[in-house]
């Protein structure tokens, strides 16, 4: 915040929450999801991210700052990307280079409709499988 506080939203590690808000957004609705016991927990710790460890996180933070359709991209790609994982296609640390190649090959568009988000969507995925076509 503006005087350098911050706010924290802290729940147990699943995803309930997190969807449930995303469709119920901006309200906030009962949930099933179990509660966090911060006593249980006994305390919180913090260190910093490493970026290569954690690649796609990093990739999720830049397609955020740069909104418009790449939010849409890493979606689609990432999807993609893990789908071939799963069927044994590629190996775990290819998806973050599958999800970064489609994102600096983009050419977003600033302020898309939902049709466009749509397409971005299926530009990246196409992306990801000719990109995977190609190597093959």
């Amino acid at each position: 915040l503006v005087d350098g506080s911050m706010k924290a939203q802290l729940a147990v590690p699943d995803m309930h929450i997190p969807i449930q808000y995303a469709l119920s957004y901006p309200d906030r609705l009962p949930c099933r999801a179990d509660a966090l016991d911060l006593v249980a927990l006994g305390s919180l710790s913090f260190e910093p991210v490493d970026r290569e460890r954690f690649r796609c996180a990093f990739l999720a933070l830049e397609a955020g700052r740069r909104a418009g359709t790449y939010p849409a991209v890493l979606c689609g790609a990432n999807e993609t990307a893990v789908y071939q994982f799963l069927d044994g296609h590629i190996r775990f640390t290819e998806i973050a280079d599958l999800v970064d190649a489609a994102l600096q090959t983009h050419v977003a568009t600033t302020f898309p409709d939902v049709e466009t988000v749509w397409a971005a969507d299926r530009w990246a995925r196409d992306f990801v499988e000719a990109r995977l076509v190609s190597s093959r």
